[in-house]
């Protein structure tokens, strides 16, 4: 008998299917002697070990609350953490109940659930470019034609989007924006209040939905924080979210810790009650033991682990500006990011960041992602993206130092 032939037997859609740049440069970590920039890696020193300890341990000790933790659950999510989610979004400028949150196996689950919920084969999905490679991946299963959102200028109109949806597939049309708007994956880079409003004006003309992709919102380092899209498409519908089109979706990932994978989407009731449909469909629920856990450990250190963060986070941002400004040759320019885990560096014309990588871990032993991996077509691959999060400051010197050297050898 032969052997199955398992190519002439999958669906189609996983021809778009593609492994994750970051995810096979996670592996390096494990060199000891390669100094990462790669992947979005927060730094272990602050994760609230003993508060997750201490309860894991109360809900386990309590027979009540201990078969609650291990059996299944609601798709919806531990109401007690959708209850500090209520309050947490209320912060935002956003008010909500229970009813308007779903927990998702971290915010990758809720952007995989989004795609397969509005994309038919041939629907249009607006992105930036860059953007995030996890949702281009997420997005892509479901087949979506891609064009690229300029939120700050350009003069493309509403029906220029829409038209151009419609030439490309018969029957197509535009069915949401996506975007990172604080802090963005890849660029570091955050939409001003204006773009942010425009952005809501051109969703309304389309009549589509913006997924807000908030994972980096609360590591803010200068300036005034800037309102959530959510919470201004809230205040536009005189405060009523079941009236709002936009989809925030919010981890613990950045903030607290990422191997517990517990996000959570908030919306109008609508697409939230298909969304727990599809849930349901996906994997029941996610974890209960880690939603209780996560929900005691958010009640009690989240906002002194956001104030860790931004001061272990800034001071790293900081030391890789001055690194960049010291070490880089002329041509090379990158982004100031005023928060978040990354920044975007531009090479000179010529440089291809795939083949930077490689020369890099081979002759300096550095590690970075190729910026073409974060464009869903057109790619502009004299570019690579930078983790500030995880090396420290003397690691930051000295790999900045490397690169800079390897980039100036490969100008010459």
């Amino acid at each position: 008998m032969s052997a199955l032939d398992w190519s002439a037997v999958f669906a189609t859609r996983t021809e778009r299917m593609r492994a994750s740049e970051i995810r096979e440069l996670l592996k390096l970590l494990d060199q000891p002697d390669i100094i990462s920039f790669a992947g979005g890696i927060p730094d272990p020193s602050l994760f609230p070990v003993e508060a997750i300890r201490d309860a894991q341990d109360a809900i386990l000790a309590d027979p009540v609350t201990a078969a609650q933790a291990l059996q299944y659950s609601v798709s919806e999510g531990f109401i007690g953490l959708r209850r500090w989610i209520v309050g947490h979004m209320a912060a935002t400028g956003v008010p909500c109940d229970v009813d308007n949150i779903l927990i998702t196996c971290g915010s990758q689950q809720g952007l995989d659930f989004l795609g397969k919920l509005l994309l038919s084969p041939g629907d249009t999905a607006l992105v930036e470019a860059p953007t995030y490679l996890g949702a281009l991946q997420a997005f892509n299963a479901y087949e979506p034609r891609w064009d690229t959102l300029n939120v700050d200028g350009g003069n493309r109109t509403p029906a220029a989007y829409a038209d151009a949806a419609a030439a490309a597939t018969p029957g197509g049309r535009v069915k949401f924006a996506y975007v990172v708007p604080d802090f963005a994956n890849p660029t570091g880079l955050s939409l001003s209040v204006e773009s942010r409003k425009a952005l809501l004006a051109l969703a309304a003309e389309l009549e589509i939905p913006v997924i807000e992709d908030a994972a980096y919102r609360q590591i803010a380092f200068d300036g005034e924080p800037l309102p959530a899209i959510l919470a201004l498409d809230c205040a536009a519908n005189g405060g009523d979210i079941d009236k709002t089109r936009t989809v925030y979706c919010g981890t613990f990932s950045k903030t607290l810790v990422p191997a517990m994978r517990v996000g959570w989407i908030v919306a109008a009731r609508p697409i939230i009650e298909k969304l727990v449909l599809t849930k349901q469909a996906g994997d029941l629920h996610s974890s209960t033991l880690a939603q209780m856990t996560m929900a005691r450990v958010a009640e009690t250190t989240f906002d002194a682990n956001v104030l860790r963060a931004r001061a272990l986070y800034r001071g790293r941002r900081d030391a890789l500006m001055a690194a960049l400004a010291a070490s880089m040759p002329a041509g090379v320019g990158w982004t100031k990011p005023k928060g978040g885990l990354f920044a975007w560096v531009t090479l000179p014309e010529g440089i291809d960041g795939a083949e930077l990588l490689a020369h890099a871990i081979a002759e300096e032993r550095v590690a970075f992602v190729p910026g073409g991996a974060f464009f869903a077509e057109d790619r502009m691959a004299n570019t690579i993206r930078l983790n500030f999060s995880l090396p420290n400051e003397s690691a930051i010197a000295e790999g900045i130092g490397r690169l800079g050297r390897l980039i100036g050898r490969r100008a010459a």
